[in-house]
């Protein structure tokens, strides 16, 4: 009679490894995985958001998870919270929603130091109109108007630059149920300058009769909106004179295909983005239309737009799905004929909006998680799977190297037929087509094993949920460096706010990545030529 049953290398995804079970947590699959640290959740957290529901968790239960996860780091280090949430909020997470609402409970925190590094982040992260008023709104409902929110709402108010101060009050005249004349009584505001107090009354009283000569450089703006209400059919003069954006003129103007050619010409990258589709269907876009093709390839294809706009790859992702649907899918009630060079230009932006490197010279292995569960979270109101996130985070970082292979794994390790020559869309294509099964990601270590590949580094774009496989995948990855390469390392990059990991602690060649950075390519690049 023998014992070795007992004592074999090998533990079911369904039971925790033996001798590590206080390390362990089983998932909402079922399956045992180890916990993640609080710091890689907060990051998860920031980076990926907790507004949406995912497979295994609805979005109360995750941001539920969220507040106890920054409530408790804050209690631990609140500069280093503060980091974090600056790290997110500078163009990484895929909106500022979760920096806003971690900002929140930072003021919370117990602390002097937690209150002072509120304040002193508080500029950095509330950058517009929009920001300022989601801002207040989680306020409102989480802890009230205390004396340091005062003092940030107030300092905001009172920006010295009267002219982007009332950039942003004209831009943003009201969101989340607040507008300025709601903010400028909470605040008290006090104007510090003659044009400060003719800005603060025109946000709560208006003009009631219009200035014969605009009042100074600052209310310009102000001045030709407020020209345009009074004379809607001069739209284009008061685009072209005033420089008025789409939220200004929009509201108060006549819009036609002149007024969306004067907005394209000065539009700035966000906006061209959201409104590729309208200005398409309206016909200031077009296959023959060259100077505006150009123009949008100039900004869309420039790294330096990408980055000073915070462009994250997902906008361009969601911009590229929107666009190629016609008007199918998203909030635009509008359809529109898909100019193919747009696309091929939104192909670039997203390959460019990724931070990358040179080629490395390693040997990439990319598993992409294409199980069922990712394909059922949705990160955006179009679709936006986290397969399809996984599949272009994973060719984004292929395109950057020379030797590569992606393939996909459920409870197998599927070929999906996904080389760099491949667009986005067509790799998500693929990838799509393989989305079901269980999940179990030893499966990779098991075919590069049998096929005796010898990879410098596994990545593995996944949501962590592992559950289905007879071991471990830090149980696979020991044996591949058994029988294959001792000195394979792997990355394993998580695309859901879960508190799991695949990732054994003790193993220095072993990381987990939150997801959803544009930096995270460059990152792993950098992980497998050992500079980090």
């Amino acid at each position: 009679m023998s014992y070795k049953f007992f004592i074999k290398n090998h533990t079911p995804q369904s039971q925790p490894i033996r001798g590590r079970e206080a390390e362990m947590i089983q998932g909402r699959s079922g399956g045992w995985m180890f916990k993640a640290d609080v710091w890689s959740m907060l990051r998860r957290c920031l980076l990926i958001g907790t507004a949406q529901n995912t497979h295994y968790a609805g979005k109360q239960e995750l941001t539920g998870e969220f507040v106890d996860v920054v409530t408790q780091a804050i209690a631990l280090n609140p500069n280093r919270v503060a980091a974090e949430i600056l790290y997110a909020s500078d163009g990484r997470a895929i909106n500022n929603s979760a920096p806003l609402f971690a900002l929140v409970l930072l003021s919370m925190g117990e602390t002097p130091e937690a209150k002072h590094t509120f304040q002193e982040i508080f500029p950095q992260v509330v950058r517009t109109g929009s920001h300022f008023y989601e801002w207040l709104s989680y306020t409102k409902a989480m802890r009230g108007f205390g004396k340091i929110v005062r003092e940030a709402g107030k300092s905001w108010l009172s920006n010295a630059d009267v002219k982007a101060l009332a950039y942003q009050l004209l831009k943003y005249q009201q969101r989340q149920g607040f507008c300025h004349r709601d903010a400028l009584r909470l605040f008290h505001v006090k104007p510090l300058s003659e044009e400060h107090d003719r800005l603060f009354k025109w946000v709560i009283q208006g003009w009631e009769k219009l200035p014969r000569e605009i009042p100074s450089p600052a209310l310009a703006q102000i001045w030709w909106y407020e020209w345009l209400k009074r004379n809607p059919e001069k739209t284009h003069e008061a685009i072209a004179k005033g420089k008025l954006t789409h939220e200004m003129a929009a509201p108060v103007g006549k819009m036609d295909k002149r007024a969306w050619q004067l907005l394209f010409q000065d539009m700035p990258i966000g906006a061209m983005l959201r409104n590729l589709g309208s200005l398409t269907q309206l016909g200031v876009l077009s296959a023959d239309n060259k100077d505006n093709l150009k123009r949008v390839a100039k900004v869309l294809n420039s790294p330096e737009h990408l980055r000073k706009g915070r462009i994250h790859p997902i906008d361009v992702l969601k911009a590229l799905k929107t666009y190629q649907s016609g008007g199918q899918l998203g909030h635009s009630k509008k359809t529109w004929q898909p100019v193919p060079r747009i696309v091929d230009i939104l192909e670039q932006a997203l390959e460019l909006s990724f931070d990358v490197l040179p080629p490395t010279g390693k040997v990439f292995l990319h598993a992409v998680d294409v199980s069922g569960s990712m394909s059922y979270y949705s990160v955006s109101s179009i679709g936006l799977t986290c397969c399809e996130i996984a599949t272009t985070m994973a060719l984004a970082t292929a395109k950057a190297e020379k030797n590569y292979l992606i393939r996909g794994f459920a409870t197998d390790f599927r070929d999906l037929k996904i080389t760099a020559k491949d667009s986005f869309g067509d790799a998500i294509a693929k990838a799509s087509n393989h989305n079901f099964g269980g999940t179990d990601a030893s499966v990779a270590y098991d075919w590069a094993i049998k096929n005796k590949f010898k990879a410098d580094i596994f990545c593995f774009w996944t949501d962590c949920e592992s559950w289905s496989g007879s071991k471990h995948p830090s149980q696979g990855l020991a044996e591949y460096r058994r029988k294959v390469n001792p000195n394979a390392k792997a990355v394993y990059v998580t695309l859901a706010p879960y508190n799991i990991s695949l990732v054994d602690p003790k193993d220095p060649m072993s990381w987990d990545i939150a997801g959803f950075d544009p930096g995270t390519p460059r990152l792993i690049q950098m992980l497998a030529t050992g500079e980090l």
